[in-house]
Order: structure tokens, then sequence, then C-alpha cells
């Protein structure tokens, strides 16, 4: 017998007794106020959570953001107005290197971890939110889940295709320890929280 399999015979001789997972396996997370929460999270991995009434608040808050910024895209017909790209004809991913804001939708945001679940039913480009310099991502406020749990239950992966959580701007630390926001994705994130 050779080393390799002198040692995955002594590894497989020394596996623990399998016993079954808990029928109930999961964290019981609450908070008092989710967006307070949610808010808090996003802000301390370097996004901005703000809370406005309608679309209207969201236009005058990215036009404050973002005076006079070209390429910009979004997937919802109430800010379509905003975006002097359109994402009908563009087929190659490759044609959003451009994109400087996106604006897109989300479906469950997490209080506890600052993600937002976007799917693919609302992301006509998977590439789109990972491309842009800056993105904004628009969620309701009962979109908020206290947790990962939570958010699991609610999304439907058989029914909606890809998706992806974001949390925060793109950033590393690979380097030195350093965090460098902006590394390989948007450079910021702010999220619009509409009530119900």
């Amino acid at each position: 017998m050779n080393s390799r399999d002198h040692m995955l015979a002594t590894i497989k001789a020394n596996q623990p007794t399998l016993i079954p997972l808990p029928d109930e396996f999961r964290f019981n997370t609450s908070y008092t106020d989710n967006l307070a929460q949610f808010s808090a999270v996003l802000a301390s991995i370097g996004g901005l959570a703000v809370e406005v009434p309608d679309y209207l608040s969201i236009e005058t808050h990215l036009q404050q953001l973002f005076p006079k910024l070209l390429d910009v895209v979004t997937t919802l017909p109430e800010l379509a107005h905003l975006a002097d790209v359109s994402l009908v004809h563009i087929l190659d991913p490759h044609e959003l290197a451009s994109v400087n804001l996106a604006i897109i939708e989300g479906q469950w945001a997490v209080a506890e971890n600052g993600a937002i679940w976007v799917d693919e039913q609302h992301l006509p480009h998977r590439a789109l939110p990972m491309i842009t310099q800056f993105l904004a991502i628009v969620i309701h406020r009962t979109a908020i889940v206290p947790n990962m749990h939570n958010a699991y239950e609610q999304i439907r992966v058989n029914k909606t295709g890809f998706g992806t959580f974001i949390a925060g701007p793109s950033k590393t630390a690979d380097i030195e320890q350093s965090l460098v926001i902006g590394a390989h994705g948007a450079r910021s994130l702010v999220v619009y929280v509409l009530p119900d």
C-alpha cells in the first residue's frame, strides 16, 4: 500500500458517526426594526440605504448623487426616463462595459447582513450589477427579512432562474490587508427603500 492509499484508509477508518440534521435547522434571529438593522449593516460594509416615499424622490436623490452622469441604464419602468442607454438591444454583456450607473430592482433584502437578492426575471443581463461603476437597487420595506433563512424561504430559483445576493459595493482586502472599494465591481451601492 502506498502512502496515499494508507492516508485515505486511515481517514476513512476514523470518520465520526453520522447523525441526522435536526428537522428544524435555523437561527431565529429577529429585530425590532428590520429596516434600521439593514441600514446599519449596509453602512458598515460601504453601502447606503435611503428610505424614500416614491420614485420621484429616488430620481431627485440620484440627480444629487450623480449630476450630469451619462451611460445610465435601468430595469425599472418608473425610472426609464433617467436612462440614456437602452438594454433592449444589448445581446453581448461586453456592450455594458461603458455603463456608469445601473438602477435595478431587488426582490429580497436581509437585515442581518445587508444582502439584497436580485434574480434574472428582473435583470436582463447577469453581468450588469457587477460591471457598472455605480449601482442603485430599489426594494420595498416588506421585502426586508431578518435573516438568510427567511430569505431562502422566499426565493424560488426553479421559477426565477439565476439570482445573486449583492451586499455593498465591490471590495477586497486581499493585498496587504488594505481595503479597496470597487476593485472588481461597483464602486458604490445605494439602496432605495420604498414603502409597502
